[in-house]
């Protein structure tokens, strides 16, 4: 099932991005989910890394769990990879039992107002995939927005409450912390 999405959304991006190339290759599924794989961000494998909307469509097609984390880990794998000096420990996170890291970037919208980009990694493949997320939900976007977003919302749509263990969701937490931070300290640099 798993493979039928993945060429599904491989077919969707294709007649999207590439329709000269689509029309040359046969279509494994028909069954495409609207929106999947819209160019977002280059990862490391070549693959472009997807969107808060695709990752909630992806997540509602996907009928149980096993499925879920095998995306979430494929998500995690498509981050773009961060060096080693960038592995450092001003940009580790702190109260995350794995190693994350996240790098946070901040340039100016035409009105002046701050607005952030993160990349992110970790050590390990399931939070690699909730660093991922993170970044889908807040990366490109003004601070003052970053501060108002209700990130607990989105974690229940996708249902991670339920579905991760206790250090994972604090890690979640600590992620997210992170970034309102940066987030704040923008606005006030400001």
């Amino acid at each position: 099932r798993i493979f039928l999405l993945r060429s599904a959304m491989r077919a969707h991006r294709n007649a999207l991005y590439w329709p000269a190339v689509a029309a040359d290759r046969p279509t494994i599924c028909t069954t495409a989910i609207p929106g999947y794989m819209k160019a977002n961000r280059p990862s490391k494998t070549g693959a472009m890394t997807a969107s808060l909307n695709e990752i909630l469509e992806t997540f509602e097609f996907l009928d149980d769990w096993e499925d879920r984390y095998k995306y979430l880990i494929d998500l995690g794998k498509d981050l773009p990879e961060l060096s080693t000096d960038e592995k450092n420990e001003q940009n580790k996170v702190r109260g995350c039992v794995s190693q994350v890291w996240l790098i946070t970037s901040v340039d100016k919208a035409p009105d002046g107002a701050p607005v952030l980009t993160f990349r992110g990694d970790s050590d390990a493949l399931i939070v690699q995939g909730l660093v991922a997320i993170v970044t889908a939900i807040f990366s490109g976007k003004p601070a003052t927005e970053i501060l108002a977003t209700d990130v607990e919302a989105i974690f229940a749509e996708l249902g991670l409450q339920d579905h991760l263990t206790p250090q994972r969701s604090n890690g979640l937490r600590s992620m997210v912390g992170r970034i309102r931070a940066d987030a704040q300290q923008a606005l006030e640099a400001a």
